[in-house]
């Protein structure tokens, strides 16, 4: 059993999680150092890198920051020639660095959406292509792409987001067609929605001590009638990091308590006082 146990172990392994200084990324390096790896992260503003640092140190976890946008091939390519230079070669890479913008198709701005295009889409591709050559000499290596709901789903507001998610998605599957080969695999993690101190809003009783009537469509379409939690997301990573995973290729995975899976039901059958907080 012990050797068995050891597929799921990511000690040796160098991952880098991009956008990592909060929320979901920080959640995914987490589960990765405590799995054994060593954390190679960025994000847009020292201000974000310094934030990452400190929460880091706070876990005890030793990890390498430096300033990188994703959307410049430049400045990634010089992170991971700086990052195989002090650390070691990188042998997980997330694409979790992403933005969103909620504004009418037809109320957006070109340069509004091209932006969304460029973190959510442009940047995995050009990170992904940064990281592949190593990978490709060392024959393995594992890609996981931030996906979202919205790679299958529509919805009013987020046409960018949707486009680029939906995009992600393709492009998962075509690395996983071009270089699994070379035993390099590609998948993608696509959360439903989580708890977090930015979704908190959506949660928060309303002044008569009714739900608020997101949270309420939200748990009325998913089968387990709760938000996920930032937990629920690191034991797929963990194993899409790890041997465990190695046949498993060109795959999105959802975390969303059942949503995709669900039709929903009537939002004003749920009963407030049997769902979970």
């Amino acid at each position: 059993m012990q050797d068995f146990l050891k597929n799921f172990s990511l000690e040796g392994k160098v991952a880098w999680v991009t956008g990592a200084s909060y929320g979901l990324g920080l959640a995914y390096a987490t589960a990765f150092a405590q799995s054994g790896a060593t954390i190679v992260f960025n994000d847009i503003s020292k201000e974000l890198v310094d934030k990452g640092m400190a929460e880091y140190q706070k876990l005890g976890i030793e990890a390498f920051g430096e300033v990188c946008d994703v959307t410049d091939e430049k400045q990634v390519r010089d992170f991971v020639a700086k990052v195989e230079q002090k650390v070691g070669t990188i042998d997980i890479l997330v694409n979790n660095a992403g933005i969103i913008k909620r504004i009418p198709m037809i109320e957006m701005t070109v340069e509004q959406w091209n932006q969304v295009i460029d973190v959510d889409l442009t940047g995995p591709f050009i990170c992904s292509k940064a990281v592949l050559p190593a990978m490709i000499k060392k024959g393995s290596g594992k890609i996981i792409n931030a996906c979202s709901m919205m790679s299958e789903f529509g919805r009013e507001t987020v046409s960018a987001y949707a486009a680029a998610k939906g995009g992600l998605k393709m492009l998962t599957r075509n690395i996983c067609s071009e270089y699994g080969q070379y035993n390099i695999q590609c998948n993608a993690i696509g959360p439903g929605y989580i708890a977090t101190p930015q979704t908190a809003p959506l949660r928060e009783k309303q002044p008569d001590g009714s739900m608020h009537p997101f949270d309420r469509f939200i748990r009325s379409k998913t089968p387990a009638q709760r938000w996920g939690k930032t937990e629920d997301l690191m034991g797929l990573a963990v194993f899409l990091a790890s041997p465990a995973s190695d046949f498993i290729n060109g795959q999105v995975v959802y975390i969303d308590g059942g949503i995709t899976a669900y039709i929903g039901q009537d939002p004003s059958n749920l009963d407030p006082s049997k769902l979970e907080d």
